[in-house]
């Protein structure tokens, strides 16, 4: 068990859709710093649980707790995903959800508005201290989107960019909320190999860089293998196993329902 202090937890939560049971007694911590990853085939209830997780969807049993910025564990199920946002908890999506509209630096500045300190009247007024904040988002966007090699692109349209490079700008717009954890749904979807091996890199450093803990769902199993310290595996919406990723690649459970005999 690590010494860190934990930063999630998640006990027996569970969900019914109707009469499906999408997601049954999972358990789940997360240590500071860590890089987990959370695997199974279609269908599983992997995005459920980030659902779950993030406040989007509502528990049926269970229980969430999560570490405020005063650093003790407070209990999340129930809140409101804006709320739970505010904690520090951030994500992607599955499906790519940028302000397709706005410029790649606005779709930054969007996700920072929470972080604002100014009143509604000091924008009315257009206030030194308003402007001094605009500045410091302004900049700090720039610095984001310069990780990801795209503050040569401020002024694109979000619609415009390559679908990688729209990839990028949705961890970019998530790390701009300011997490110390990090949701990232199947974030190489779609991408080719070459995308992908950039993509573990850009991982593991934006986790050193940002001092972040990050949950990973994704199919690419040599992302998941190559970068996760740990790996939770789930089936028909419960656990099937949980360990290292060398201890995952030996486990007959998951071979018979995920990785594939071939894996043998």
């Amino acid at each position: 068990m690590s010494e860190r202090p934990p930063v999630l937890e998640a006990r027996r939560i569970s969900v019914v859709f109707g009469g499906l049971r999408a997601v049954s007694d999972f358990d789940l911590t997360l240590s500071e710093g860590e890089l987990v990853g959370l695997i199974g085939p279609n269908g599983a209830g992997k995005t459920t649980v980030f659902n779950l997780l993030t406040g989007v969807t509502p528990l049926t049993s269970g229980e969430i707790r999560m570490r405020s910025k005063h650093g003790d564990l407070v209990r999340t199920d129930g809140k409101k995903a804006h709320a739970i946002a505010r904690l520090g908890v951030g994500r992607t999506f599955q499906n790519i959800r940028l302000f397709r509209n706005l410029t790649v630096l606005e779709n930054l500045l969007v996700a920072m508005d929470h972080l604002r300190k100014t009143s509604v009247l000091d924008a009315v007024l257009r206030t030194r201290r308003f402007s001094l904040e605009e500045e410091a988002f302004a900049a700090r966007a720039v610095e984001l989107l310069a990780v990801f090699g795209l503050d040569g692109k401020k002024s694109f349209l979000a619609r415009n960019l390559p679908y990688g490079e729209q990839r990028k700008l949705e961890i970019a717009r998530a790390l701009a909320t300011g997490p110390s954890l990090l949701l990232l749904d199947e974030p190489a979807a779609g991408m080719n190999p070459q995308e992908t091996q950039e993509l573990m890199r850009l991982i593991s450093f934006v986790r050193e860089r940002f001092s972040l803990t990050i949950l990973l769902i994704e199919h690419d199993m040599s992302l998941v293998m190559g970068i996760c310290e740990r790996i939770a595996v789930l089936d028909y919406g419960q656990t099937i196993a949980s360990g290292t990723p060398e201890e995952i690649a030996r486990n007959p459970a998951v071979i018979k329902a995920y990785l594939g005999e071939e894996t043998l």
